[in-house]
């Protein structure tokens, strides 16, 4: 008689981007240029989770980055529309 075999983990079809968006999404609060980026990877991390194509467990990891892809992009928009106001209406650049 024959043992079945069962795995010991469960696999998944695709490898989880959580930490990869959370690198991103610190960068991005300092440079806000990748935090658009963090923001993408970390919603197509959550809903790969939800589809059940990744690992659940990075879903806190993905919720984390989403948040600092959210502040670095509004950090990023700010601050271009401040640099278009003062392009815009020659407002004159502190130099300290």
């Amino acid at each position: 008689m024959t043992v079945p075999e069962f795995p010991t983990e469960h696999r998944y079809p695709e490898e989880s981007q959580a930490s990869n968006a959370l690198v991103l999404g610190v960068v991005g609060i300092l440079i806000q240029i990748v935090a658009p980026f963090a923001l993408w990877m970390a919603m197509k991390e959550l809903q790969a989770i939800e589809e059940g194509r990744r690992d659940p467990e990075g879903a806190s990891t993905a919720r984390t980055a989403r948040v600092l892809g959210i502040i670095g992009t509004c950090l990023f928009a700010v601050g271009f529309i401040v640099v278009l106001l003062i392009l815009g209406f020659g407002l004159p650049v502190p130099m300290n």
